[in-house]
């Protein structure tokens, strides 16, 4: 039974001058009501979980007799679609689960403004959901590690490579004892050191094209692409097209120096990755032609990147990865996001409004 209760990290404030602050001070959470008689501040008071919804308009009707049965029950409607209730039912989770995951709890109460949630919704959500992460280096292993700790109930990790001396600089799932091991080996015994009750796999394997994509984006709820090769670009395009035909949301995640990116997607619900690039590349043909510079092969160019850029990188992702699965409001979908470490400012990422007509995965449905 729908027992409401202010989610703690929303607890309201009152002022002097009537006016009553609820939701924290998280921009965009926060809100003000105006209560001068102070039935707004008594309604509050009702709403700790131990009521069902007509004992608390009942209780504030008999003490403020000017508010109608409507009225207040109007007000409750509003708190919770506001996001600032949540239902005191119990949850199955266990004692030790409880535990182990009360700070996540509270995260996720703060900024998740769904209404109708209870208060271990998004974690028991986490705990049924099965995550598939390609590349398990710098910023894969940062989400996979993210992902472990945060009670993903399955997670199954793919990479073909073997753990070498340059990858220890950011990649933080391994250690110099690991040198030469199959990088998901080294991962899956680190990852269940982390958190033993998440089910973990892994394989060895190169992504070659979309089908292979395809055979694990049905198996998931989320896909995280974090490997680079054969190039960023296009293994991102490829997993579009696999998750377009699975109906799977991904995430991609990658660093160039200190720009950081990430992208999410929801395949259905507007313009697919492949309408950006798509856009992106029919911009650069209409521009002024580019000479790159050419250095010598004396210069060879490393991959830029540091273990807190490595680390960003893959948090940002776990967190899409995350938001997606809980379905906790507030993040736009089908869009890159861009962080600038060198100024901590963001950058243009590739987002359309529209689908791109000529979309070679999704172009025909532009059209209708």
């Amino acid at each position: 039974m729908w027992r409401p209760r202010i989610k703690f990290e929303h607890r309201p404030v009152r002022y002097d001058d009537g006016l009553v602050r609820i939701g924290g001070n998280t921009p965009g959470i926060t809100r003000g009501l105006r209560d001068p008689d102070g039935s707004v501040w008594a309604l509050l008071a009702l709403l700790d979980g131990s009521r069902t919804v007509g004992q608390i308009v009942d209780e504030l009707v008999r003490r403020f007799p000017a508010r109608s049965l409507r009225e207040v029950r109007k007000a409750i409607d509003n708190l919770n679609t506001a996001g600032h209730l949540e239902d005191a039912s119990e949850t199955e989770l266990s004692d030790s689960e409880r535990e182990r995951y009360s700070r996540s709890r509270a995260f996720w109460r703060s900024v998740d403004r769904t209404p109708d949630r209870r208060s271990w919704d998004a974690q028991l959500r986490l705990r049924q959901a099965r995550v598939v992460i390609i590349g398990i280096g710098g910023a894969g292993g940062a989400a996979a590690r993210s992902l472990a700790m945060s009670g993903v109930g399955q997670l199954h990790c793919v990479d073909a490579d073997l753990v070498e001396l340059s990858n220890l600089n950011r990649q933080g799932l391994f250690t110099e004892q690991d040198l030469g091991r199959p990088k998901v080996e080294a991962a899956l015994e680190r990852l269940r050191q982390h958190n033993s009750h998440v089910e973990l796999t892994g394989s060895r394997e190169h992504i070659e094209g979309p089908d292979q994509l395809r055979a694990l984006a049905v198996t998931c709820d989320v896909l995280l692409i974090s490997a680079d090769q054969p190039s960023a670009g296009e293994i991102r395009s490829w997993a579009n097209q696999a998750c377009h035909a699975t109906g799977t949301a991904w995430v991609h995640s990658g660093y160039d120096g200190p720009r950081v990116s990430i992208g999410v997607f929801r395949p259905g619900s507007g313009p697919c990755y492949d309408c950006a690039r798509t856009a992106e590349q029919h911009r650069r043909s209409v521009v002024s032609p580019r000479t790159a510079w050419a250095p010598g092969e004396s210069m060879k160019r490393e991959h830029a990147a540091t273990a807190s850029s490595a680390a960003i990188a893959g948090g940002l992702a776990a967190h899409a990865v995350e938001r997606l699965i809980t379905g906790t409001s507030g993040l736009a979908v089908n869009q890159d996001y861009g962080l600038n470490l060198a100024t901590y400012g963001g950058y243009d990422a590739l987002r359309l409004e529209q689908p791109w007509p000529d979309c070679p995965t999704c172009g025909s449905e532009g059209r209708g």
